[in-house]
């Protein structure tokens, strides 16, 4: 049985998080950094898609089909977003006459979902802005530096999903014990 967090709690500083090595340090520097853009990055796009008065999810996968029709399986893969999600904002785009399913010459079940030319309208209000917002910022930064940070990322994106991800507890225990090590059962220590 693993201890519990309240004898943990007895741990100094030190003992809780062992000491990173500058490279370490400077990766979890990174990732918080990332991960605070991620919010700011999804706010703006949550921000720009309004203009269309769509949301970022819609606006993703209207911008996926584009220039191209794409199965609801070919979106997912390459946004990296669960098929079934993809699949519920596909179908709402359809219903609202924002997209449409063609037939799929490469497979009977599979459709091709496409823009309709409101679909169009909508992105083309929304891709004004995102090119202004882009224009902007990418001008304040600098090209040759924007291009050298995306780079840097590609290269830690590649190492980062080469390597095994950290081990979780299994979702069971997780389930049948609190966070102070007793059972759901038994009341906490006051």
């Amino acid at each position: 049985m693993s201890k519990s967090i309240r004898d943990d709690s007895m741990l100094s500083n030190a003992e809780a998080r062992p000491r990173r090595s500058p490279a370490g340090e400077a990766f979890t520097r990174l990732v918080l950094e990332v991960a605070g853009l991620g919010t700011i990055f999804t706010a703006a796009g949550e921000s720009l898609a309004s203009l269309g008065n769509q949301t970022l999810a819609r606006w993703v996968i209207l911008d996926f089909i584009e220039d191209q029709p794409a199965t609801v399986a070919q979106i997912a893969r390459r946004r990296g977003i669960a098929r079934q999600a993809v699949q519920r904002v596909a179908d709402l785009l359809e219903h609202e006459g924002l997209a449409a399913y063609l037939p799929n010459p490469s497979h009977r079940r599979a459709k091709l979902l496409r823009p309709t030319a409101r679909g169009r309208k909508v992105l083309r209000v929304i891709n004004v802005e995102q090119k202004a917002w882009a224009d902007a910022l990418g001008a304040e930064v600098g090209e040759a530096k924007l291009q050298t940070v995306t780079r840097a990322l590609q290269q830690i994106r590649r190492a980062v999903s080469s390597k095994p991800m950290p081990v979780l507890p299994p979702l069971v225990h997780i389930g049948r014990k609190r966070l102070d090590g007793t059972h759901k059962s038994e009341p906490p220590e006051r």
